[in-house]
């Protein structure tokens, strides 16, 4: 029977599909994996991995024996989570996966607040595009996920906030410019419904598309070449968050003249919302959230 910390090889080494990476994420050189890897593959009796220029593939007794580690590993901090749980205390691990810009703009002071609170507690996030979260979030592998825009998740689902959406250059400051100017739209585009809904809006407001379009996909992207000044964007304000000065921010209004928002909400599994860490973080959260609105009255901060 393989060890724990073998398992966990196992699980990182089926993640990671390289033996560099798989390294890298486990802080062992790389003959030292080999050599375990080698001696594991013993112990099973068969072949797990088949190596190749293009990294490593499973064999099919790898998919069982991996299958194995990462339900076994999974097991093992449920059982914990639950005893801790029966003592009071926050352990355990707090599984999330987030949309970058929130990973990026403000889940990381969310985060210190959690973790300076509850010191036994670890951290598991993973960033990425809405779509992809919410996959993660339907295998199971996560407690919480944070999405952006308007979401159809039938499970347990919380408003965290809006946040409006900007026209930002350095040059341009009204939006009777856009339709004489040369100078190109940056667009992010991704697979939600953030590039359809900026595509909606143009051609409400104009008769004619940019005239020079750049597309990026990455949002930062999109926002470093705005702040570099290299053409105009259409950003959330949690985007906006250290923009210069001098920067121009032009609101989005809809056919009502009303402020144009992305919103943002936190989904899981009413299960998952039962683990003290859950608990502890969505408490973290309200209280980051109700901060926030407080400054924003106050005039401390941007709204979003």
């Amino acid at each position: 029977m393989s060890t724990i910390s073998e398992l966990q090889l196992l699980k990182v080494l089926a993640q990671e599909m390289n033996m560099r990476k798989a390294a890298e994420k486990l802080f062992v050189s790389q003959p030292a994996l080999s050599q375990r890897l080698q001696n594991i593959e013993k112990e099973w009796g068969t072949k797990l991995f088949i190596r190749s220029q293009k990294g490593l593939s499973l064999t099919a007794a790898g998919e069982l024996v991996a299958q194995y580690a990462i339900e076994t590993i999974s097991k093992e901090e449920k059982v914990k989570e639950s005893i801790h749980a029966l003592k009071g205390e926050v352990h355990g691990t707090l599984s999330m996966a987030a949309a970058s810009i929130v990973g990026q703009n403000w889940l990381p002071g969310v985060l210190k607040e959690f973790i300076k609170g509850y010191p036994q507690a670890k951290v598991s996030l993973i960033t990425g595009w809405s779509s992809e979260i919410l996959k993660s979030m339907t295998d199971g592998s996560i407690h919480l996920g944070i999405v952006r825009g308007s979401s159809d998740w039938k499970g347990a689902k919380k408003h965290l906030f809006n946040d409006p959406l900007y026209l930002v250059d350095s040059q341009i400051s009204s939006l009777d410019q856009l339709m004489e100017t040369d100078r190109p739209f940056i667009q992010f585009k991704s697979d939600s419904s953030y590039y359809e809904e900026i595509q909606e809006w143009w051609h409400r407001q104009f008769p004619a598309p940019p005239k020079n379009t750049i597309y990026v996909d990455q949002i930062e992207t999109c926002k470093q070449l705005t702040f570099n000044g290299i053409g105009y964007s259409i950003l959330p304000a949690i985007a906006l968050k250290g923009a210069n000065q001098n920067l121009f921010q032009v609101p989005l209004l809809d056919e009502k003249n009303e402020p144009i928002f992305r919103s943002t909400w936190l989904i899981g599994y009413e299960a998952a919302f039962q683990l003290k860490q859950v608990q502890a973080f969505l408490e973290i959260i309200e209280e980051y959230v109700a901060g926030e609105k407080r400054r924003i009255n106050e005039g401390e901060i941007h709204p979003f």
